[in-house]
């Protein structure tokens, strides 16, 4: 597809084409990225990400009892979508975001599968870097502060653990679908309002179900194991190995190549559609 596309138009509404070029634009711009930057916003990214596991495991701790399962499994969702909040405002890279976002410029031929590769390798070494010491940190702050209980994260690993590999594999997929409709919802959004909304709307799903993050959820379950909740690295190691391949195969799968093959497949239309309505819209606008 041509990069000449125009990126940010004036008008109400963003095209097809134009998300999947602003979403190829932002890969490219991290992909050229030195990597010392790229692994400090990957660090800061798992940090922040993070703080969604630490509020879940407030809410258990502040409420030990609720109304009914939904209201819990609702609370916990919101909680948790704070950190996905954080990321994608302060825009930091995480991992299951170029899941997708990464694979694009490959599929448009405009960066190779080693660019992709090294983007992703980096991003998560960092992600997972700043997950392991934000979940020492709440194994050393929580229960000194009383905010944050050894019980409540045992409660959290064990929704995650206790699973078939193909249930957390299966799990690892929507997760991912869902991170991957994130990054093309907030590529099409105009303003920060709307960014907001469609992060909580969307992130909150991952936590209502809840459904297998690698990241968010290597917090939750070795904030489990350090404070000695009874997870061993073996229950880790099946956890985040099944788990990031499901989000792979969520965000590349259903998100990357549906949402490039429906563009290209549609192109001569768009550029037919364009010429004939968008150009004199955005002549007006200028």
């Amino acid at each position: 597809m041509s990069s000449e596309t125009e990126v940010d138009p004036t008008g109400a509404t963003l095209s097809y084409r134009n998300i999947l070029e602003r979403e190829i634009n932002n890969a490219l711009k991290e992909i050229n990225r030195p990597s010392k930057g790229l692994f400090l916003s990957g660090l800061a990214a798992g940090l922040n990400v993070s703080f969604g596991a630490l509020f879940m495991g407030m809410v258990l701790t502040f409420s030990p009892s609720f109304p009914s399962p939904l209201v819990k499994q609702f609370l916990l969702a919101v909680a948790s979508s704070v950190g996905f909040l954080f990321v994608v405002l302060g825009q930091t890279e995480l991992f299951t975001a170029h899941t997708t976002m990464g694979v694009l410029p490959v599929l448009d031929g405009r960066a190779s599968k080693s660019d992709l590769g090294e983007l992703w390798s980096v991003v998560y070494v960092s992600n997972l870097l700043g997950c392991v010491l934000f979940a020492g940190l709440i194994a050393l702050l929580g229960p000194a502060l009383g905010i944050a209980e050894p019980a409540a994260f045992g409660t959290l690993a064990d929704a995650l653990i206790p699973l078939p590999a193909w249930v957390i594999f299966l799990s690892g997929v929507i997760a991912g679908w869902l991170m991957g409709l994130v990054t093309w919802l907030v590529a099409a959004s105009r303003d920060t309002v709307s960014r907001i909304l469609f992060v909580i709307i969307v992130t909150t799903g991952i936590g209502l179900g809840p459904f297998h993050h690698c990241l968010l959820g290597t917090t939750e379950v070795l904030s489990a194991m350090f404070m000695g909740q009874g997870v061993t690295l073996g229950d880790f190691g099946h956890f985040l190995g099944w788990t990031t391949l499901g989000n792979v195969v969520g965000g590349t799968v259903f998100v990357a190549l549906v949402n490039y093959g429906h563009v290209a497949l549609s192109e001569d239309y768009e550029v037919e559609d364009e010429t004939s309505e968008d150009t004199p819209d955005t002549a007006n606008n200028d």
